[in-house]
């Protein structure tokens, strides 16, 4: 009787994604970066490869800008819903964050309580539920 077992083969599909996802893990604006970037797709080699050796053209925009929401979000302690009700819909340069920072409007206050209370909360949460395992 002859079994076959697809698992025991040595060929492996290299596991590629789109630009969308590998900008998302490397936390840059997908339209800011090459165009080539961006019409091709990424295997896990390079996404490793561009994480571990990042070119130029990732490290300036890691550096200036333009961010994508979540980035900018970290940037100024608030989330992303906070930008939102902000009306803060557009990728910030980091020029822009700083001046944001500078200014420090009102929102930008309440954003970060709301986002320090929300991580009080969470921390509570989080201790109460290891105290109620242990």
């Amino acid at each position: 009787m002859l079994v076959t077992l697809g698992s025991m083969t040595s060929h492996q599909s290299t596991q590629t994604m789109k630009p969308a996802t590998a900008a998302k893990k490397l936390g840059v604006y997908l339209e800011a970066t090459p165009a080539d970037f961006q019409e091709g797709v990424v295997s896990r080699a390079e996404l490793n490869e561009l994480q571990a050796n990042p070119p130029q053209w990732l490290q300036d925009l890691r550096r200036n800008g333009p961010h994508p929401r979540p980035v900018v979000a970290a940037k100024l302690g608030v989330s992303i819903a906070g930008l939102a009700r902000a009306g803060v819909t557009e990728p910030l340069t980091t020029e822009q964050i700083e001046a944001l920072k500078q200014e420090a409007p009102e929102w930008l206050e309440r954003e970060r309580t709301t986002q320090a209370e929300v991580r009080k909360e969470a921390a509570r949460i989080k201790k109460k539920n290891a105290e109620r395992q242990a």
